[in-house]
């Protein structure tokens, strides 16, 4: 499967360069970057650090989606819906790894699915998804005398909070409760905030270092704690379950997957 890869320049994009080439049925089929990157004109795997592999970093990315079969990127929610339009029309699968959409370009992806395959997850490793599947369990069967919180450390260049697995894990929670995750999310408290009201789902969010991603979900109820964790060691955890979801699209109808589609989670 011949694979474009935008935000190559970036931290996901360099990791999902190497993982290609460590990975049998996936080749890469074009980097891209912004015009104004300082790494346009550089060999993309000397750019990932394991020596040349003849693609060149470029920024027009047109030419290169007429001869791909899919594309994956982690760059910014506005390049996001760009690249929707231009997968949509090519008629290609689009992984997308970023996160931070508003509510707004939420609903343009969903539409820029009616026309092509899109994998989007807050976040792309199988340990998380997995997680946020226990969550919804485990929402399920505590009730709301078991307050939910959920705690994201990233490390200090991450631009959107909380992170898009804490709202993902967030959404799994208020699924769980069959609430509505907008009406009942707490997002950071200062000051005299009076006492927690029953059934929210609060979010606190540590920025500092090198963090690659580390997530609880804390049920804090009478007397007990029950803590769900995740921690990323590895982006490549995140560049394979993202070559995994490209595969696993290629031939699919159109429409809006998610990692739990992709990993036969989104029925538990």
């Amino acid at each position: 499967m011949r694979l474009v890869i935008a935000g190559a320049g970036g931290r996901m994009g360099r990791t999902l360069i190497q993982a290609i080439a460590a990975t049998k049925g996936v080749v890469l089929a074009g980097a891209v970057e912004a015009a104004d990157s300082a790494v346009i004109g550089r060999d993309a795997g000397e750019l990932a650090g394991f020596g040349p592999n003849g693609i060149k970093v470029v920024s027009d990315i047109a030419p290169l989606l007429e001869a791909t079969d899919g594309l994956i990127e982690f760059t910014s929610p506005a390049v996001t819906l760009a690249l929707a339009g231009l997968t949509a029309a090519a008629g290609i699968v689009h992984v997308i790894g970023t996160t931070g959409h508003s509510a707004e370009q939420e609903a343009a992806i969903a539409k820029a699915a009616s026309r092509v395959t899109i994998i989007k997850s807050g976040n792309m490793s199988l340990g998380v998804n997995l997680l946020a599947a226990l969550v919804k369990r485990v929402a399920q069967t505590l009730g709301e005398d078991y307050d939910i919180e959920i705690l994201e450390m990233h490390h200090n260049k991450k631009i959107d909070a909380p992170s898009g697995t804490a709202l993902m894990l967030g959404g799994a929670a208020a699924a769980g409760r069959g609430v509505d995750l907008a009406q009942r999310s707490v997002r950071g408290r200062d000051g005299l905030t009076a006492a927690r009201s029953p059934g929210d789902i609060g979010f606190a969010s540590l920025r500092g270092g090198t963090v690659v991603g580390e997530h609880s979900v804390i049920f804090a109820g009478p007397a007990e704690r029950v803590e769900l964790t995740h921690r990323a060691e590895d982006r490549m955890i995140f560049a394979r379950g993202a070559l995994h979801a490209a595969l696993w699209a290629r031939g699919k109808k159109p429409g809006l997957y998610s990692m739990a589609d992709v990993l036969g989670l989104a029925d538990i």
